[in-house]
């Protein structure tokens, strides 16, 4: 796991430098509270966001690109995606078996129902 500091949001802006994206920060209506600007490698970042949500909003980025080239990344921040990375599968992973667990209880609650009403 990472903290939501303004040193693991630096960290996860060096990822962008390194992919070449510029992240910027400014105003707008963003629905998702980003934007990626088509053929130029700019992720447009609402300004005013605190830092965990925008350490939320690039890592949300992050995990929609499709294939991303390590060998572009320093060592360090290699180590660092790597990690990320992992705690964003794992998040993903958990999401997964409590949203199982929510639809298995809706059709055992719907089947008990179904009994009832038959009885």
């Amino acid at each position: 796991m990472f903290k939501y500091t303004k040193t693991t949001l630096q960290k996860i802006e060096t990822i962008f430098e390194e992919l070449d994206y510029k992240v910027r920060y400014e105003r707008g209506s963003f629905k998702s509270g980003y934007c990626l600007v088509e053929n130029r490698n700019i992720a447009v970042v609402n300004k005013f966001f605190d830092i965990e949500g925008r350490i939320n909003v690039l890592l949300e980025i992050l995990s929609d690109f499709e294939a991303i080239d390590e060998t572009t990344f320093t060592e360090k921040t290699l180590e660092f995606y790597k990690k990320i990375m992992k705690t964003l599968d794992k998040k993903e992973k958990d999401n997964e078996e409590v949203k199982t667990e929510i639809v298995e209880e809706e059709i055992t609650g719907a089947k008990e129902e179904e009994t009832t009403e038959s009885e």
